[in-house]
């Protein structure tokens, strides 16, 4: 099995600003801005949409009543409204997707979504970032890959509402083998307690920041120390991971090691 880090969410380049960690500990990723169908008055967390959690966040926010967004990985059914036989879905295209296909990712690897999030609470009746808490890399959500809908033929009628099942904005990638859309296995290879897919809450195990760095120094178990990661040839240091500032998947083979980070990750 592969593991895959997948940068998603906001950054400082799309949406300006870190998802919200939630006062109940939901680490609610917030899909970057694009010109896909669905806007964000149109997508909801706990009766909120999330235009409104992002103006109540950010009031000096550009996305507006007509700002479109770009709803992948979809790990939230309440998130939308849905068509039967719905599933969580992830889409890749382009040269993202090459360096999957180039990694022999496929059937049976697992996808760990992570962003840059900001602790929030509520002051006032209002939510805000708390003031003095850290920027920090979490991951909030995973998916093992069940299926690749790698033709647009093959694209059920449920899944007509993701991005990249869009015939005109992909009609050249589908023809070229450039777009494709995930679908998870029902329950988890290595725990099949465990569904497919889904999300985490935040905890010390889902936290990729070490404690008092920056957002992009991270740490994993000592066991873990020197393996090799796509996109960070020289990421191991004394202390601490350095991630790249530049790549959106982080590849890595699942040895021992890295069997029992998941672990502990899933509390299995």
């Amino acid at each position: 099995m592969k593991v895959i880090l997948s940068r998603k969410g906001f950054d400082s380049s799309c949406g300006g600003m870190p998802s919200p960690i939630l006062p109940d500990g939901t680490l609610l990723s917030l899909p970057i801005p694009s010109k896909d169908q669905i806007t964000y008055s149109e997508i909801i967390w706990n009766n909120h949409s999330y235009l409104d959690i992002i103006k109540e966040l950010n009031p000096k926010s550009l996305i507006n009543e007509s700002s479109h967004c770009h709803l992948d990985p979809d790990l939230r059914e309440a998130t939308y409204k849905r068509n039967h036989g719905w599933m969580p879905a992830f889409g890749q295209t382009g040269s993202s997707l090459t360096e999957l296909y180039e990694n022999r990712v496929g059937i049976g690897d697992l996808f760990l979504f992570f962003g840059w999030f900001k602790e929030t609470e509520l002051f006032d009746g209002h939510l805000r970032f708390k003031r003095r808490a850290p920027n920090i890399h979490a991951i909030y959500g995973y998916l093992q890959v069940g299926s690749i809908i790698s033709l647009i033929d093959d694209v059920p009628s449920w899944l007509s509402y993701h991005p990249h099942a869009n015939p005109e904005k992909y009609a050249k990638a589908w023809l070229e083998g450039h777009n494709a859309i995930l679908t998870p296995v029902q329950r988890l290879t290595f725990a099949n307690h465990i569904a497919g897919s889904g999300t985490f809450k935040l905890n010390p195990q889902v936290t990729l920041t070490k404690q008092g760095y920056c957002r992009s120094r991270w740490e994993f178990p000592e066991t873990m120390r020197g393996i090799e990661i796509s996109h960070n040839p020289r990421g191991w240091k004394q202390d601490y991971f350095q991630s790249a500032a530049r790549g959106q998947e982080f590849i890595f083979d699942c040895n021992l090691a890295v069997m029992d980070w998941l672990k502990s990750i899933f509390q299995i």
